[in-house]
């Protein structure tokens, strides 16, 4: 059976797959990332982790993989194959897709950022499907986007495009670790309200998951915190949906999980600021925690089929 690698590495860990056409998963595993030992190691643990899925693949599938896609958090120069700058894993310019290509047998491999490659899994067959415009926002630790255009995702001209996080909602603000003040993730982030629920509970323990219960409980100091994340996520996305005009946007993210008690109102304040816009529909992610491994495994179907034109699914 035909198949791709697909590699999510995050600050912690990794998540792999093998994946056949339409994105289907025969495989999966899951490594650390071997941080702790410095930024070479982890280097070494993905290519070894590479190496171990071809061989796997070559083992059940009578073939060894096609072709590798690899998602990674940080600076991504994606045409030139390398992982310019991630401070979660200590790199700097990296040449890891021809690492990966030289230790899989010289197969192709694509290298995307991991929220754009989350992107394009939600975008093409998540909770955007059928979209021909979609911006995904994941709210994390920090606010990222992916900007979706006819089943692509859109990088911009050096790497940095969809970074709805630095949109700044409170000019003079809190100051962001970008050098600005104000930005919409010092707000709207699940870190964010993580850190002002633990400030106003006075509780340091309580994170973003436990203001949302204290909001179901109808707890008013939770409620403030809330509305206040809320009301920062609703201006920045105006803007962004005033900039880009997607028919969807998909929030994803650990705040995601709090459902309809962050998707009712903030459904809301993104319609009471409309004014000319076209009001977008605004749903929650699909794919959870698989969209960037899946979103790996679309990269390099999407490189296969750009290089082989010969090649039928089978």
């Amino acid at each position: 059976m035909r198949h791709v690698i697909a590699l999510d590495v995050g600050g912690t860990g990794m998540k792999a797959a093998l994946v056949g056409r339409r994105a289907s998963c025969c495989t999966r595993a899951r490594r650390a990332t071997g941080r702790e030992r410095g930024p070479d190691a982890v280097v070494e643990h993905i290519l070894d982790f590479a190496a171990e899925l071809r061989a796997y693949g070559e083992e059940q599938y009578g073939e060894p993989a096609s072709a590798a896609g690899v998602a990674v958090p940080g600076i991504v120069d994606a045409e030139r194959g390398i992982a310019a700058y991630s401070a979660n894993l200590g790199w700097r310019d990296v040449p890891l897709r021809d690492l990966l290509a030289a230790r899989l047998g010289g197969v192709p491999v694509a290298l995307g950022h991991d929220v754009r490659t989350g992107g394009l899994a939600e975008g093409r067959i998540g909770a955007g499907k059928g979209a021909d415009r979609f911006l995904f926002v994941p709210l994390g630790t920090g606010i990222a986007g992916a900007i979706g255009i006819d089943g692509r995702v859109e990088a911009g001209a050096h790497g940095f495009a969809g970074e709805v996080g630095h949109i700044v909602v409170r000019p003079g603000g809190l100051r962001c670790p970008c050098g600005q003040t104000g930005c919409l993730e010092r707000y709207a982030s699940a870190a964010a309200v993580t850190e002002a629920w633990a400030t106003a509970s006075g509780n340091p323990s309580a994170d973003a998951a436990d203001c949302a219960k204290a909001v179901d409980s109808a707890d008013p100091v939770a409620t403030t915190v809330w509305h206040q994340a809320i009301d920062a996520l609703a201006d920045g996305l105006v803007t962004a949906l005033t900039l880009l005009d997607p028919r969807t946007i998909i929030i994803g993210g650990g705040l995601a999980e709090a459902g309809e008690t962050l998707f009712t109102p903030l459904r809301e304040a993104v319609r009471r600021r409309i004014t000319f816009q076209k009001l977008p529909s605004l749903v929650p992610a699909a794919l959870g925690d698989t969209a960037g491994c899946l979103g790996a495994g679309l990269l390099a179907w999407d490189l296969l089929n750009s290089t082989d034109r010969t090649e039928v699914a089978r």
